[in-house]
């Protein structure tokens, strides 16, 4: 399936192990002749679609910054979203609000557990053309992500999380999930710098283990074109599940022997696949 356009068409415990899945290219980092024989006619200039970035778990939009970087410099308008992380249904909603604000067309990006947000938040955002999922959850209607995730074992990331019990928005008892800072590096992105590993795992931003039992409500991709960037060397999200969900997406798809933080240790392969995304899209 690499580099070929594809056919169309709980508990603590549940969540820790479905945060564990969480969070093509050539050997070079260029996307597949396939990702870019799927584009259309091609917007250069002024009146490029605007690129939505959602980030997933234990991260912040700053997670985007080489990429936001590189499509800047290629003239894009780029809004890297603040993606709260607590809890699917709260997160796609209040991404939709913001897609809202933002005129003219949309292509929108998620990364990891952005993936899932987006999915469902472009089904109430009209002016989002295209989706490109990183290393992502691409989630069908009614699904849970715990579910989704173990349907796929090989994932790493269980033995590194430390459930950290916080204040719930009704007054009980929530869970909020954290990558243990000494294991970010060999589980999260392992082709990574050292140096720019220590900095994000300081920094990472807590996920609600409430997200992995709210079920998906509605999928875009059914509706939308997709184009989807698979991590073979992915140790968050398993290659067999991204694989499985790019299919069944029917997505435009390339392969990148990266890990599951691809926008760091592979930019250029990340920016060439949305561009693909982006010249479909008309002003």
């Amino acid at each position: 399936m690499t580099g070929r356009p594809l056919s169309r068409r709980h508990t603590l415990k549940g969540a820790v192990g479905a945060a564990a899945a969480l969070t093509l290219a050539s050997a070079t980092g260029a996307p597949s002749a396939s990702a870019a024989d799927g584009a259309g006619t091609e917007v250069d200039g002024a009146g490029k679609a605007t690129v939505v970035l959602v980030h997933g778990a234990f991260a912040d939009a700053a997670s985007w910054n080489p990429v936001t970087e590189r499509l800047q410099h290629q003239g894009y308008t780029v809004t890297a979203a603040a993606n709260p992380l607590r809890g699917l249904a709260h997160d796609a909603t209040h991404v939709a609000a913001r897609l809202a604000a933002i005129p003219g067309p949309v292509v929108l990006v998620g990364h990891s557990y952005g993936g899932a947000v987006i999915t469902q938040a472009a089904a109430d955002a009209p002016n989002v053309k295209a989706l490109v999922y990183v290393s992502a959850f691409v989630p069908d209607s009614g699904e849970i992500l715990g579910e989704l995730a173990a349907r796929f074992p090989g994932s790493q990331l269980d033995a590194a999380l430390t459930p950290v019990p916080v204040p719930g928005a009704d007054g009980t008892t929530a869970t909020d999930l954290y990558i243990r800072p000494d294991r970010y590096h060999d589980v999260f992105a392992q082709d990574v710098a050292r140096s720019t590993t220590r900095v994000l795992a300081a920094g990472q931003r807590p996920l609600s283990a409430s997200a992995f039992t709210d079920r998906v409500s509605a999928a875009a991709w059914r509706t939308l074109p997709s184009w989807n960037l698979i991590s073979t060397q992915d140790r968050g999200i398993v290659p067999a599940l991204q694989r499985f969900q790019a299919a069944r997406a029917r997505s435009r798809t390339t392969e990148v022997p990266t890990s599951h933080l691809p926008m760091h240790s592979r930019p250029d392969a990340v920016t060439a696949l949305i561009r693909a995304a982006a010249r479909t899209v008309r002003p």
